[in-house]
C-alpha cells in the first residue's frame, strides 16, 4: 500500500493546529520584517506618511524635524501645512506654515524647521490645522489632509 491512499482524512489536533498557526505567523511576520511593510504603509500605499520624528533645542528656540514619506509613484511640488503649537497647558502657542515640499516619488525625506522664540518644552502636541496648498507633479490634490497619515516619535502627539 505504499504510495496510494485510501482517500480517509485523518482529524487535525490541537497540538497540529497550533503548529501551523505559528508557522503561518512565522512566515507573516518575516514577510513584515523583510520587505518594511507595515498596516499603515500597506493601507496608505499612495498617500503621505508625516511624522514628528524630533525636537531639538537650539539658541533661538526650538527645532523640529520632520520625516515625510512620500509613498506615491508622482513627486510633489508643493505640501503646505497650517501648523498649531499648543502648550502643556492647552492654550495655542504658535501658529504658522510650512512648506515640506519638495518631495520626490516613492521617497523618503527629512525636513526641519526652526520655531523662535519658543522651547521645545513648551511644546505639547502639534495640530494640522489644514492643507493651504498641495501640489503633485500631475497637478493639485484634492484632499490632501485625508491622505495623509500623521505619526509623532518626538514626544508631543501630531495629529490633525
Amino acid at each position: 500500500m505504499t504510495g496510494q491512499t485510501t482517500g480517509q482524512t485523518k482529524p487535525i489536533t490541537t497540538k497540529g493546529l497550533l503548529r501551523v498557526l505559528a508557522t503561518a505567523m512565522a512566515v507573516a511576520s518575516f514577510g513584515v520584517a523583510a520587505f518594511g511593510v507595515n498596516a499603515a504603509s500597506a493601507a496608505d500605499a499612495h498617500g503621505l506618511g508625516v511624522e514628528l520624528n524630533k525636537l531639538e533645542p537650539y539658541e533661538k528656540g526650538c527645532r523640529a524635524y520632520m520625516v515625510i514619506t512620500n509613498s506615491a509613484e508622482t513627486g510633489y511640488q508643493t505640501v503646505k501645512l497650517d501648523l498649531v503649537l499648543f502648550q502643556p497647558d492647552g492654550v495655542i502657542a504658535r501658529r504658522f506654515a510650512v512648506d515640506l515640499a519638495p518631495l520626490k516619488a516613492s521617497k523618503k525625506s527629512v525636513k526641519l524647521f526652526d520655531i523662535d522664540a519658543l522651547a521645545c518644552e513648551k511644546i505639547a502636541s502639534v495640530l494640522v490645522n489644514d492643507v493651504i496648498e498641495c501640489k503633485s507633479d500631475a497637478g493639485a490634490v484634492p484632499d490632501c489632509l485625508a491622505k495623509m497619515t500623521l505619526t509623532s516619535v518626538a514626544g508631543p502627539p501630531l495629529t490633525k
